[in-house]
């Protein structure tokens, strides 16, 4: 087979790491202490269930986020992102508010930090990688992971893989101001090779799922639409989920968040004491929280074509019932539906953008991507970007002085 235009090609990662470690040492004059890593991840299935404490199914991928660090005598911050060329000089003593850029992620892991009442020196930190921005793989999670890892390290913090977790997600929800889940920094930072990660986010228990695709591969799309409604439309997300739980309360005592509650909860009594927009969004929650149980099922027994019909059906509801969707999306998933070597798809992610995750048999990648590729030129003017993901293991220390 010929390859195609729009045949996906894989970034090295060793290149992307020594590229960081080599920009350190030029814009800072000697080596860094330490060179971490931590990589984004894709979600199989599980949308917007971590924040109402249901279950979600991620898995860490091969496209990572380096970060080198070392030691200062002073009280400063130095940060240099090398993907984009830019750089962020500030205080310890003044961590501020924030600047809405990429230092948010960095200096609101500082500030997590202080709020604990720990305290550290001043540090120069080059960061970089190979994450898609945008595509809903959560570049903000592996440098906030990147960053509390690297820290426990040079000032041994002794801080837990799970206590890591939750500060970065500290991070995210009360110094950027998303109100993610603990979904993404918990795949970050626990991901491993040849595994999806089954989290109860009640719980925080956790279980590995091998994950065998035989003859098929992880295909993302890319929409190219940026996430611009994201961060707000998410945060009212969250807090219809919440009046819907509020008003169960009312009727059943013992539902605190929507993983108490079940269909006929639902179905007879929450449809007729809330607002519709309200109904739709639990119904949603409640559904894909059934599906992820009985997708996983169809994983143990190693029934990819089951678990892709899950994936299909949570599609549907993201995109009728929690309405995170756009037409971009919508209209990858139909063409996925047309093409037998795509046996489930759906938008991944927070929504309005980012990516479609499709698993597709091996073999015809090449051409399903060319065929979709021109169908969604027609339609939109251009392209969407294909990325073929392995799934990799969590963040994790690369070298050190």
């Amino acid at each position: 087979m010929t390859p195609s235009a729009n045949t996906p090609k894989v970034q090295p990662l060793l290149s992307t790491q020594l590229a960081v470690s080599q920009r350190f040492s030029q814009y800072f004059g000697s080596e860094p202490d330490f060179l971490v890593s931590s990589p984004g991840r894709i979600n199989l299935i599980g949308e917007h269930t971590d924040y109402n404490n249901g279950f979600v199914l991620p898995a860490a991928i091969d496209k990572q986020t380096f970060l080198a660090i070392s030691r200062r005598t002073d009280n400063d911050l130095h940060l240099l992102a090398t993907d984009l060329d830019e750089t962020w000089q500030g205080s310890l003593s003044q961590v501020g508010t924030p600047v809405g850029n990429w230092t948010d992620y960095l200096v609101g892991v500082i500030d997590q930090l202080h709020r604990r009442g720990v305290r550290i020196s001043g540090v120069n930190i080059a960061m970089g990688g190979n994450i898609p921005v945008g595509a809903g793989l959560s570049s903000s999670a592996a440098m906030e992971c990147c960053m509390i890892f690297a820290l426990n390290e040079m000032f041994r913090l002794g801080l837990t893989r799970l206590e890591m977790v939750r500060i970065a997600q500290a991070a995210e929800n009360q110094y950027v101001g998303v109100k993610c889940g603990i979904m993404d920094q918990f795949a970050s930072v626990f991901g491993k090779k040849g595994h999806a990660l089954l989290l109860d986010c009640r719980s925080m228990k956790s279980e590995y799922v091998p994950l065998d695709l035989h003859q098929h591969a992880i295909l993302l799309l890319d929409t190219r639409v940026k996430h611009s409604l994201a961060s707000g439309e998410y945060n009212i997300r969250r807090e219809q989920c919440e009046m819907g739980v509020r008003a169960l309360r009312k009727v059943y005592p013992q539902v605190q968040s929507l993983r108490d509650a079940n269909r006929a909860m639902i179905e007879y009594t929450l449809k007729d004491i809330v607002p519709e927009l309200v109904y739709l969004r639990c119904k949603y929650v409640v559904e894909e929280n059934l599906r992820l149980q009985v997708g996983t099922e169809a994983l143990r027994r190693n029934d990819l074509v089951s678990f892709g019909k899950k994936m299909f059906a949570s599609h549907t509801g993201l995109s009728k019932l929690y309405d995170v969707s756009c037409p971009e999306l919508d209209f990858l998933v139909e063409l996925a539906r047309e093409e037998h070597a795509i046996i489930g798809a759906r938008m991944m992610g927070g929504g309005f953008g980012g990516c479609t995750i499709n698993i597709i048999r091996k073999p015809f990648i090449n051409e399903v991507v060319d065929r979709m590729g021109k169908a969604f030129f027609l339609r939109f003017g251009q392209e969407p970007l294909a990325h073929i993901c392995n799934l990799a293991d969590g963040t994790q220390l690369i070298s050190n002085k």
